[in-house]
């Protein structure tokens, strides 16, 4: 006896391992980066003022921006993996900013990010897998 609906759904199953699949999620996972990206440097320059009038952020807090630096070295980027993306801050003070070190208590800013944006980025990557499991490239 056939089986309703089984080139259809063949059809389906096809779609969500081909390289359209990957093309959609790999760009739905780059726009979901760039959301936490522009949440990071948000918390960055959320109440801070830069020069003479700069006062570092309370433990626990993201920092302050004071001299763009740690703003201007948060960046988006692809990997070789097509459905790799990260999110990193490459200013040298990032690190002890982050996780804190013996001497200073930790004033995070990526974590924070990453969680605020989590919902949003998982929706992008499943509006990404419905489109193509239910239209087709």
């Amino acid at each position: 006896m056939p089986v309703k609906g089984l080139s259809k759904h063949l059809a389906r199953l096809r779609r969500l391992q081909g390289p359209a699949m990957t093309k959609a999620v790999s760009k739905a996972l780059f726009a979901a980066g760039e959301l936490i990206e522009d949440e990071a440097k948000g918390l960055i320059m959320a109440g801070s003022v830069s020069g003479k009038q700069h006062v570092a952020s309370l433990p626990g807090e993201p920092p302050n921006n004071d001299s763009f630096t740690l703003h201007n070295n948060i960046e988006t980027a692809r990997t070789a993996d097509p459905l790799v993306v990260t999110v990193t801050s490459n200013a040298e003070h990032s690190t002890p900013l982050e996780f804190g070190t013996s001497k200073m208590a930790a004033r995070p800013f990526m974590r924070p990010a990453r969680d605020a944006k989590v919902k949003e980025a998982q929706a992008l990557v499943a509006k990404a897998v419905n489109q193509i499991a239910k239209k087709g490239a």
